[in-house]
C-alpha cells in the first residue's frame, strides 16, 4: 500500500482553491510514491473555512494555523496566505518538522526571505523539504523551452524579453484589496506577477540576473474600500483607501551569461488577462511563449536554410513533452490548473526520494533580491543596481 502524506493547507481563497484541486487530482493521474491526503484546511473565519473545506474536499478545519503544525496527521504545510505571514508560518512549520510548500513571492522583504532560506537549509539537514510555488515552471511548453536551451539549440543567449500583462485593476473604481497594501503584499505588480517572469527567465535560460535598472509607477493612488460582507458583489463600500504598492514595473537587466533583458509587469494592460510572454534570442535560434496560448511554443531554428526558415509553431501536447503523457490523448490541451498538479507531483516525488525539490527557498530568496534591487533602482531614479 502506498504511504500517505497528510497535507495541511493554510488559506482557502484563489490560491487555496488552486492548490486544493492539485492535491485532489495528482494521485488520480500520476503514479505517486506518496498518496496526498487533504487532512486539514485552516482559515480565521470558522464559517467560511468550513464552507471552503466542504467545497474543496478537506477532511477537517482549524481557525488557528498553529494548531495545524501541532497535528500528528499533518506531514506537509501548504502556505497560501498573503505575503506578510509567509515567513512566520513557514519557519514555524519547518521547525516543527513539517515539509513546506510556500506560495510566491517567498516573502515581503529580503530579510524575511533570508530567514526562511536559512530555516529551510537547517530543516533539510534533518530530511525536511521545502519548495516555493513558482507554478508556471510546470507548464509543459515552458519545460520544453528549458530543454531546448539546455540542449544548445539556441546557442549563446543574447536577448531575453519578458512581460506579464493583466488588466484586473485598470478601472480606477476597482476596490481596494490586500494586494494593494505594501504592509501585506510587499509590492504590487512587481512581486505579484513580476516575480513569476524573473523566475521563468532564469529557469528557462539556466542563468541569473546580476543587475537591473528600473521604473515603478502607481497610476491610481486612491481606491474605494470594498463592500461590507454580505453586500452585492462588486459594490464599493464607504470611503477610499490609499494604494501603497506599484501598479506597473519596467526594468532592464543583465544575466550572468551576458544576455541583455527587458521586463514589464503591469495590472493595467487593458485586454490582457494573463499574458505571460517570454522570448529568448540566441546565436543559433529563438523561442517565444505566451501563456494566453499556453499549449504552444514558438521555435526558430537558425540552422535551417534562409529560404525556408521561420518560427515553427509547436503544439506541446505530445506524450513525449514534459508532464503531458499522464493526461489526455495527443492534441488535447491542458489548462491553468495543470501546473499546480505538476507542482504537487514534483514535490511529493522529491520528498519520497529524500531530495530537495526546486524551486527551493534559496531560489525564492534570489528572486526576492532581484525584486529588492528593482525597488532600490526605481527609488534612485533608474540608477544601475547590482543584485
Amino acid at each position: 500500500m502506498t504511504p500517505t502524506l497528510g497535507v495541511g493547507l493554510i488559506g482557502y481563497a484563489f490560491m487555496g482553491a488552486a492548490h486544493s484541486q492539485a492535491w485532489r487530482t495528482a494521485p488520480h493521474f500520476f503514479d505517486l510514491p506518496l498518496r496526498p491526503e487533504l487532512t486539514v484546511l485552516a482559515g480565521r473565519d470558522a464559517v467560511r473555512v468550513a464552507d471552503a473545506a466542504g467545497r474543496l474536499g478537506w477532511t477537517s478545519t482549524e481557525t488557528d494555523w498553529h494548531r495545524v503544525l501541532e497535528r500528528d496527521d499533518v506531514g506537509l504545510v501548504d502556505v497560501c496566505t498573503p505575503g506578510d505571514t509567509h515567513a512566520e508560518i513557514a519557519i514555524a512549520a519547518l521547525e516543527a518538522g513539517k515539509h513546506v510548500l510556500c506560495e510566491k513571492p517567498l516573502a515581503n522583504t529580503v530579510a524575511e526571505a533570508e530567514a526562511m532560506a536559512d530555516a529551510a537549509a537547517r530543516a533539510a539537514a534533518r530530511g525536511v523539504r521545502s519548495m516555493v510555488g513558482f507554478t508556471y515552471r510546470r507548464v509543459p511548453a515552458i519545460g520544453l523551452a528549458r530543454e531546448l536551451v539546455a540542449q544548445g539549440r539556441l546557442g549563446e543567449i543574447r536577448h531575453v524579453r519578458a512581460q506579464y500583462l493583466q488588466d484586473w485593476i485598470a478601472d480606477p473604481q476597482a476596490p481596494m484589496s490586500w494586494r494593494l497594501q505594501k504592509e501585506r503584499a510587499g509590492s504590487g505588480a512587481l512581486g505579484d506577477i513580476g516575480a513569476h517572469i524573473v523566475d521563468l527567465t532564469q529557469h528557462v535560460t539556466g542563468q541569473r540576473l546580476t543587475g537591473v535598472s528600473a521604473l515603478l509607477e502607481t497610476f491610481v493612488e486612491e481606491r474605494p474600500l470594498p463592500a461590507a460582507e454580505g453586500s452585492l458583489s462588486g459594490v464599493a463600500g464607504q470611503g477610499t483607501g490609499t494604494v501603497t504598492v506599484d501598479d506597473a514595473a519596467i526594468f532592464l537587466g543583465r544575466f550572468d551569461g551576458g544576455a541583455l533583458a527587458t521586463f514589464e509587469a503591469t495590472r493595467f494592460a487593458l485586454g490582457r488577462k494573463n499574458a505571460i510572454r517570454i522570448e529568448v534570442n540566441g546565436s543559433r535560434g529563438s523561442l517565444a511563449f505566451d501563456f494566453e496560448d499556453m499549449n504552444v511554443l514558438q521555435f526558430f531554428d537558425g540552422d535551417e536554410p534562409a529560404a525556408t526558415a521561420g518560427f515553427r509553431r509547436i503544439l506541446v501536447t505530445e506524450p513525449e513533452h514534459p508532464y503531458v503523457g499522464a493526461w489526455w490523448p495527443a492534441g488535447h490541451g491542458l489548462g491553468y490548473e495543470h501546473g499546480f498538479t505538476h507542482q504537487v507531483v514534483d514535490l511529493v516525488t522529491a520528498i519520497a526520494k529524500g531530495e530537495d525539490p526546486t524551486p527551493s527557498f534559496a531560489d525564492g530568496l534570489q528572486v526576492q533580491r532581484v525584486l529588492d534591487a528593482v525597488e532600490r533602482s526605481a527609488a534612485a531614479r533608474s540608477v544601475w543596481t547590482e543584485i
